[in-house]
């Protein structure tokens, strides 16, 4: 009988955790329900500078971008994956999966794993639509980069804990789910930002795609070159400028006057075209030199 007991007890608790293990693993079946399991709201009230910059960012929506990347996203479903991938089995966006949008997701929404494909099908659609009020709900944020990407060593380093926010410090957090402030042994470095920002080909995907190559040149053509210590992706996208986490690229008028030199050479002079007529023309040389750390622009 006490054994009959013990067995029922060990039965119930594996039941017990099994349910808990289910509901902490359950994931979202609309980018409503995506959106608030990365809500980072919180954040604002204690970091409103911070907040400020991410929030008019590029990263905070990085399903739309400046547009291309919306545009891009829409060519890839619609040429991609409904005509040209002939073994794809893509037919319409019904049929479209969560692996089947991570060749762009994997780095512009890589909260994407935590989803159906429910969500999937819901932002294809809204890429294709042009729905910009609901690819806008979710973002690269603060979670991803100060708790999912913080840490890349895993069988040194760990699993990101999940009640943790990553930095450059230890101590305690005042939020009601990141309670706790880590360290992270990249958050310094380029490496951080490299995870999305690419080294060429994603050959882990099942249908590779070369994007993003910036750290990839980076390392190959900057680094290696530099006398002294290479600047990081954070000393000119973040430091020298004082812009912090809203982190310009070659778009925004101050990173392009610092990336690069031009300086333009005109000579005008006129051609006789016919008795009486003259065509004004002029010689124009442009030369530009990039100071840029990896090659411009990207993508």
């Amino acid at each position: 009988m006490r054994v009959t007991k013990a067995v029922a007890a060990l039965f119930l608790a594996t039941l017990l955790l099994a349910g808990m293990t289910a509901a902490q693993e359950k994931k979202a079946t609309t980018v409503d329900e995506l959106a608030k399991m990365y809500d980072v709201s919180s954040c604002k009230q204690c970091h409103p500078k911070e907040y400020g910059e991410w929030e008019k960012s590029i990263h905070a929506r990085s399903l739309i971008g400046t547009g291309r990347t919306m545009a891009t996203i829409k060519t890839a479903i619609q040429d991609g994956m409904m005509k040209e991938w002939a073994k794809s089995g893509i037919k319409d966006v019904k049929d479209i999966k969560v692996d089947h949008m991570l060749h762009c997701l994997k780095c512009h929404l890589p909260q994407l794993k935590n989803a159906t494909d429910a969500v999937a099908q819901q932002i294809a659609k809204a890429v294709i639509d042009g729905d910009t009020a609901t690819l806008e709900k979710v973002s690269i944020n603060c979670i991803i980069c100060h708790n999912e990407k913080a840490l890349i060593h895993k069988l040194v380093d760990g699993e990101p804990e999940k009640n943790a926010v990553y930095g450059n410090k230890e101590g305690s957090h005042g939020d009601k789910l990141f309670t706790a402030l880590k360290k992270s042994p990249i958050m310094k470095e380029s490496i951080v930002c490299g995870q999305c920002h690419g080294l060429g080909p994603n050959f882990d995907l099942a249908n590779p795609t070369q994007c993003a190559t910036l750290y990839g040149s980076y390392l190959h053509n900057y680094v290696q070159s530099t006398n002294g210590t290479p600047e990081t992706c954070q000393d000119c996208h973040m430091h020298k400028g004082k812009t912090g986490h809203l982190m310009p690229g070659y778009r925004d008028p101050a990173i392009a006057k610092s990336a690069v030199d031009v300086d333009v050479d005109a000579k005008g002079y006129q051609v006789l075209y016919k008795a009486g007529e003259h065509i004004p023309t002029a010689v124009v040389v442009v030369k530009m030199t990039s100071n840029a750390g990896h090659r411009i622009p990207d993508g």
